[in-house]
């Protein structure tokens, strides 16, 4: 039988899963990445120029001021466990 590439891939040490998925910040970028590899579009109207509210984790574009989260519309959307702790239970389940 041959060997299946995809299932022997090198995998991610604990330390460097931390390094790189440690905070929000960082998985929610990742998760930002993820959804919109070539740029935020919005849900509604398609349009690209955005705004940050930090403080409510929200995206809101720029011409028709719909807000939206990283979070709409995934897995991850209503949940109030934090990202790093969804990552991290992801991290174990697959490695």
């Amino acid at each position: 039988m041959a060997r299946n590439p995809i299932q022997f891939q090198k995998g991610l040490s604990l330390i460097d899963f931390f390094a790189r998925f440690g905070t929000e910040g960082q998985c929610r970028a990742e998760l930002e990445k993820l959804r919109w590899p070539d740029g935020f579009r919005c849900p509604k109207c398609g349009g690209k120029q955005f705004c940050r509210l930090e403080k409510r984790n929200l995206l809101q574009r720029s011409g028709c001021h719909h807000q939206t989260s990283v979070k709409a519309g995934t897995i991850f959307h209503g949940s109030k466990t934090p990202l790093v702790k969804w990552f991290l239970l992801i991290y174990l389940v697959t490695q």
